[in-house]
């Protein structure tokens, strides 16, 4: 995403560290140079000095250096912290610059060469007139150096470069081009490092030397912004400590300024950015706990200086942009090693920062919502002569005027229509979508499902609220489990209305008839009048025509969904649907019961299912249809009923298949075991219910075993818990909630119709025939054949 004006600048989030420039290198053409900036710059692990490098001609134009300003006297400040400043002494005014000149102490034309050397020193201290910028000369040889002391010519004619370059001998260094280069480099570079230092500690030193002249009357802005120079300079220096010391009184005289309409978005901006770096430093000392005390303390500060009533959208933005930029430090100081816990993670600053977006969005559109006739104003307000505000947190228009009463109030109104206009294009869904993604992340991490959860939902309607329901059924679809199976119905209702509505725009059909289906259902919390108008709805669909569009659509969206219904109903592809119901909550509900345990193969299996509706209409069905594990059952249980396509809605109960809300339905079946079932379970592997018909759409609703749904098991534990008595029913009818699911049944083979009498006189004395006299006698009706008759004896 492209930067935006609440997007802290970067260099306010980098890393401070010292800059150095290099000049008299030629990287591109000579190789030794080439050797030497890649040492500089390459592999510069944790432990090397915190040193920015930058390589300049030796000609190069510095920033100019100001006149010093002797007195305060008169001196009005016009604001705060400039835009460039920050940046200036990140990556333009160096604290040292070296120069790099090939030159070995045995050189014949000494003389020629020290002159050189001392000319291209004189060049770089004239570019940096009048700052206190550093320099340094470093010589690169080609021989290694003898030890200090040794080499005489040596001493001497480093003593005379020194005087003619008007250097200090700590000043200059030699580097020999060797098979020892980094190690050489690391060694200059910390010599640098201390340079550099010097020069931070000079620069503080100096802007401490302004606060004698100020006064609190007409100066308060300078208190500030002194302040804040210290802080960022002590960062230069490495020196922490002194730098979060120096920020947090910073951040008490922000907040000390006069606040006024004109000048409070300007001390907002201050207020951040310091506190930006109040937490981040704390983060850094491994205080956590202390940036979290400060971010608490901003926020209370700031919540209530909004500033412009018809800029309010820009508060909630500003507000937004703490909460991220928050969460991002606190997430990167994890990934850095610090420890977070459930109740105290990022994803609760991603959240907020997702809900101050909302409320910008809000504010937007009840602030912006001008007529398409309002033209932006030319010329623009918001364009400055150098494309940059000069102040961090002023208005375009009225730069450096910082007095409380408006000179111009037409240009103040025209400002503001400007910025309203240009809200009016800012993509709030997108901003909120990644900040809740970012918090959703963060609550799966740490591992908080109902925040996650409920993040996504927020997603989800985002997504919706952006036309983009594709992505927004595929969220709510994912939550909508976790609520059914924890019996959320409210808000289970409200997603699946907002579903409904995707599926609608996006003539979903099946998706369609699902939401329908589940939000006529038992687990919807909708009024009887909005049930209507769905199953209505439903019908409509069933009977192939376009359904109604949903209340409170975008009207562009419902154009283009009408079209897509129409191209469905003069298709004629596939119109049958199957939708399993153990996965959601229809408002059909199912019981399947074999009256016995056990069946012996001579008698007829019996079986009942019972079916009972809760929409608000009586409603038709074609086809009811049972499966077994043996399929040769499935013939025998199958009612079917042929009707008229327009009698779907018969709102009488005369005929088989229509089922009345609320009144127990039952269907009794019968069929005969087959004998090479004995000794096996007969069992309901699924129960499917036809909706519709085949001339315009069907929908198999399919129950898996004898019946049940996703709420069903949680409502059997609830009836089996529940002391209510049950009021007495008329004798046809059977309280449902004490129906119980029987999918199964064994087969035993049948009592037979043979009597057997076995006679014999005790005791059977040792070598003696025994007699024993066996009488069968048969009962069947018909001649029993091919009797086997066997006897045994008991073992031992």
């Amino acid at each position: 995403m492209t930067p935006t004006q609440w997007d802290f600048p970067v260099e306010l989030c980098c890393r401070p560290m010292a800059f150095v420039t290099l000049t008299g290198l030629d990287v591109v053409y000579n190789a030794v140079h080439r050797a030497v900036w890649d040492a500089f710059c390459a592999n510069r692990r944790a432990d090397r000095v915190p040193i920015s490098f930058k390589v300049l001609p030796g000609d190069h134009e510095y920033p100019k250096c100001r006149t010093k300003r002797t007195s305060y006297e008169w001196y009005i400040p016009k604001g705060i912290l400039k835009t460039g400043w920050m940046n200036k002494h990140l990556n333009l005014v160096p604290a040292l610059v070296v120069v790099f000149y090939e030159l070995d102490w045995d050189e014949p034309q000494w003389k020629e060469k020290q002159s050189e050397c001392a000319t291209r020193v004189e060049i770089v201290r004239q570019s940096l007139q009048g700052r206190n910028t550093k320099v340094a000369v470093v010589l690169i040889q080609k021989k290694t150096p003898l030890p200090p002391g040794e080499d005489v010519i040596a001493s001497e004619r480093a003593a005379a470069l020194c005087n003619a370059c008007d250097l200090s001998g700590k000043s200059l260094f030699v580097l020999p081009h060797t098979d020892h280069l980094v190690g050489y480099i690391i060694r200059l570079e910390n010599a640098f490092y201390e340079h550099a230092q010097t020069y931070y500690y000079t620069e503080i030193r100096r802007v401490k030397s302004h606060k004698e002249f100020l006064n609190k009357t007409t100066h308060q802005l300078l208190f500030v912004r002194h302040q804040f120079k210290i802080a960022f300079f002590s960062e230069l220096k490495q020196d922490t400590q002194n730098a979060l010391k120096n920020y947090r009184t910073a951040y008490n005289l922000v907040h000390e300024l006069r606040a006024h309409e004109t000048n409070m978005l300007e001390i907002k901006t201050m207020a951040g950015f310091i506190n930006y770096k109040i937490c981040r430093l704390c983060f850094q000392h491994n205080t956590p706990l202390d940036a979290i005390a400060q971010f608490r303390k901003h926020i209370d500060l700031c919540k209530k200086k909004i500033g412009s009533a018809e800029l309010a959208f820009e508060h909630a933005a500003w507000m937004s942009k703490q909460f991220q930029a928050f969460g991002d430090l606190f997430d990167e100081a994890i990934k850095l090693g610090l420890t977070a816990i459930q109740t105290q993670n990022p994803g609760f600053y991603y959240q907020q920062a997702a809900y101050y977006a909302q409320e910008r969005k809000q504010l937007a559109s009840m602030l912006c919502n001008h007529d398409s006739s309002v033209v932006y104003p030319n010329p623009d307000p918001l364009e400055t002569q150098t494309g940059v505000l000069d102040f961090y947190g002023q208005r375009p228009w009225r730069q450096g005027i910082l007095s409380f009463d408006l000179s111009d109030p037409e240009k103040e109104k025209t400002g503001i229509l400007c910025l309203q206009l240009k809200e009016k294009n800012v993509l709030h869904s997108e901003l909120i979508i990644t900040l809740l993604s970012n918090a959703v992340a963060q609550f799966k991490k740490y591992k908080c499902p109902r925040m996650k959860s409920h993040l996504m939902v927020q997603m989800g309607e985002e997504y919706y609220y952006a036309k983009d329901y594709a992505k927004a059924l595929k969220l709510l679809d994912y939550v909508m489990c976790e609520y059914r199976s924890e019996g959320w119905w409210t808000l289970l209702t409200s997603i699946l209305t907002t579903a409904l509505k995707c599926s609608y725009l996006m003539a979903q059909l099946k998706d369609y008839i699902t939401y329908s289906l589940e939000l006529l259902g038992r687990a919807s919390t909708l009024k009887e009048d909005q049930k209507s108008r769905i199953e209505k709805n439903l019908i409509k669909v069933l009977m192939n025509e376009s359904p109604d569009p949903e209340p409170d659509c975008d009207a562009a969206a419902v154009k283009a969904s009408q079209k897509l219904w129409a191209d469905r109903v003069s298709l004629a592809g596939s119109n049958i649907f199957t939708i399993e119901v153990q996965d959601f909550i229809p408002f059909v509900q199912c019981k399947a019961k074999f009256l016995a345990p056990s069946f012996h193969v001579d008698v007829p299996v019996q079986f009942d299912v019972y079916l009972r509706a809760d929409c608000p209409h009586p409603i038709r069905f074609s086809k009811l249809c049972i499966s077994f594990n043996n399929q040769d059952y499935n013939q025998y249980c199958v009612v079917e009923e042929a009707y008229q396509k327009s009698d779907i809605l018969e709102q009488s109960s005369q005929g088989t298949m229509c089922l009345v809300p609320g009144k127990t339905r039952k269907f009794t079946f019968k069929f005969v075991a087959k004998t090479e079932d004995v000794g096996k379970k007969i069992e309901i592997t699924s129960v499917d219910l036809i909706l519709g018909s085949e001339s315009g759409r069907c929908v198999i609703l399919n129950w898996r075993g004898g019946g049940g749904d996703a709420a069903s098991s949680q409502e059997a534990l609830q009836a089996a818990r529940s002391f209510k008595r049950r009021p007495k029913l008329p004798d046809n009818e059977v309280h449902w909630d004490s129906l119980t699911i029987q999918a199964s049944t064994m087969i035993i083979s049948r009592v037979p119709n043979i009597s057997v009498q076995l006679r014999h006189e005790p005791p059977a004395l040792t070598n003696e025939m025994y007699c024993l006299i066996v009488t069968v006698q048969s009962h069947e009706e018909t001649v029993a054949k091919d009797v086997k008759l066997t006897a045994g004896l008991k073992p031992g």
